[in-house]
């Protein structure tokens, strides 16, 4: 066999490997009509862009906080002061509003509003277990135990003394709305704590509380006020039963 004639059957072996070539591409090249199928658009799902405009307002806050920390906690307990007075005498009240009552809710809550601030910051920053779980716990019994008896006291006797009443009538108070206010704290108190310091940033702790104080100082204002009632209503009673001296008929001497 000459060098002519391998050349010729090579040649032709490469022909034929070329025209499988093209039968094969040839069946799989998609047809027209695949080309004009346009794939199905889904409707897209809700994203969380519309909570991006709720962020501002605590990204101000913060920000406040963090350059003007005590003017920021004085601002916030004067705003929640006066929304939790004006919410409890609507609610407990068919009265016009009395602004001597919302004057001393804002006197009360700007003497406390720094105290109260730098007590959460020591509770935060104490306390502070390798249990997450013991640490949360300590820290409510703590406040239970010690901040919110005080602070009760506080707030109710400073309600009494600045309605004009004497000490024995504000001591009455005191004993008749603390322990009621100190037991239903634990129902709200312990659970927010928790949820604070487990889930909210430092620098957004107050609002947070302070969102939920609106609903606890309506309850306290309510609760104040239900006691000035009885007390009020003791008092007539006892005036109405005391013994009422008749005036003298004798007639003067001459």
């Amino acid at each position: 066999m000459n060098t002519y004639t391998l050349a010729g059957r090579g040649n032709r072996l490469l022909l034929r490997l070329r025209l499988n070539g093209q039968r094969r591409l040839n069946s799989t090249k998609p047809d027209d009509k695949a080309k004009d199928v346009t794939p199905p658009t889904t409707i897209p799902g809700p994203g969380m862009g519309w909570i991006e405009p709720l962020k501002e307002p605590f990204r101000a806050y913060g920000r406040m906080q963090h350059r003007s920390p005590y003017i920021t906690q004085l601002s916030t307990t004067l705003i929640i002061y006066f929304l939790g007075d004006l919410s409890a005498q609507k609610v407990s009240s068919t009265e016009p509003y009395e602004p001597s009552r919302g004057l001393r809710a804002l006197v009360i809550g700007g003497i406390s509003s720094i105290p109260n601030y730098k007590w959460f910051m020591f509770l935060g920053n104490h306390f502070n277990y390798k249990s997450h779980v013991a640490s949360i716990a300590t820290k409510i019994v703590i406040n239970q135990t010690f901040f919110t008896p005080c602070f009760n006291t506080y707030f109710f006797g400073m309600q009494s003394l600045l309605s004009g009443q004497t000490l024995a009538q504000t001591k009455q108070r005191v004993i008749d709305t603390v322990p009621t206010s100190w037991r239903n704290s634990w129902k709200l108190w312990p659970a927010v704590t928790a949820f604070s310091f487990t889930f909210v940033a430092p620098q957004y702790r107050s609002v947070f509380a302070g969102v939920i104080a609106i609903g606890w100082q309506t309850y306290l204002s309510w609760l104040n006020m239900q006691a000035q009632k009885e007390e009020d209503e003791k008092a007539r009673v006892s005036a109405a039963a005391a013994p009422v001296t008749a005036p003298s008929t004798a007639l003067p001497a001459a």
